[in-house]
């Protein structure tokens, strides 16, 4: 098992040299620091508490320094744990890029949705609505709360309440680039949460770990097709200039014969 922390930026699109667009979110990814290991002897499970996104001093508090001073490292905003990882290839204090993910790779992105506050059983639970006319008291109530013999609603009824702002995972999404120069990775589809907010990328725990990577059309292919294109118009101009030219002595010439012939 591997993971990695990001920040999600946005949703953009990628188009590949077969003409497919693909959807994509981009996640950011700076540098994660191992800032805890934990081991089947010491803590009964092994397991690496990743660290992400610097945090000033004076906004942590005594255990959070003391935490990452073990790991040599500055207080991070977003911690979490890894669990069922090989414990004996990681170092405390170690650094992981967005590299430890390559181009094909399928992952499970966990975030936080976007909260939306209290709402009615319409908008949280897709209910109908009652009539709006012929004098109907029914609108967007809740409705019949259960049967009469227990005496009580039943758990689990749907009622207004909180909604979003919760955790979702979304499985099964695929790394369609990993940018190390801008550091940050595109993944397939649509991820949790809002902008800027913190995600949690790690291996599928279902169906297939790998699927054939997609080829991505580049900056620099598409100045090659631009130069082809004004080469090809320059060939097509030249050729219809020859043309031209060519029926204009055509033209001449006729005109000349013709004014011989009237002379004589």
């Amino acid at each position: 098992m591997k993971g990695i922390l990001g920040r999600k930026v946005g949703m953009t699109e990628v188009f590949t040299t077969d003409g497919k667009l693909i959807p994509v979110t981009v996640i950011e990814v700076p540098s994660n620091v191992v800032t805890q290991i934990k081991t089947v002897e010491k803590d009964g499970y092994n397991a690496i508490q990743l660290g992400a996104f610097d945090k000033k001093e004076k906004s942590s508090n005594n255990p959070e320094k003391g935490h990452v001073k073990k790991a040599n490292t500055s207080p991070k905003r977003f911690l979490k744990e890894i669990r069922g990882v090989d414990t004996s290839s990681y170092t405390l204090g170690q650094v992981l890029e967005a590299d430890v993910f390559k181009n094909g790779d399928t992952v499970d992105v966990t975030g936080t949705s976007k909260g939306k506050g209290f709402q009615g059983v319409i908008k949280r639970w897709n209910q109908s609505r009652g009539p709006e006319t012929h004098g109907s008291t029914y609108h967007r109530r809740v409705g019949s709360l259960g049967t009469m013999r227990p005496m009580r609603v039943l758990k689990g009824k749907k009622l207004p309440g909180h909604m979003g702002n919760e955790t979702i995972t979304i499985q099964n999404l695929m790394i369609v680039d990993v940018d190390m120069e801008n550091k940050c990775i595109l993944v397939s589809g649509n991820v949790p949460g809002a902008k800027n907010s913190f995600v949690f990328i790690r291996e599928a725990i279902k169906g297939s770990k790998y699927t054939e990577p997609v080829e991505l059309i580049s900056y620099d292919e598409k100045e090659e097709v631009k130069e082809d294109v004004s080469e090809n118009k320059t060939e097509v101009v030249e050729e219809v200039k020859e043309e031209v030219k060519e029926e204009e002595t055509t033209e001449s010439t006729e005109t000349e014969t013709t004014s011989e012939e009237v002379s004589e």
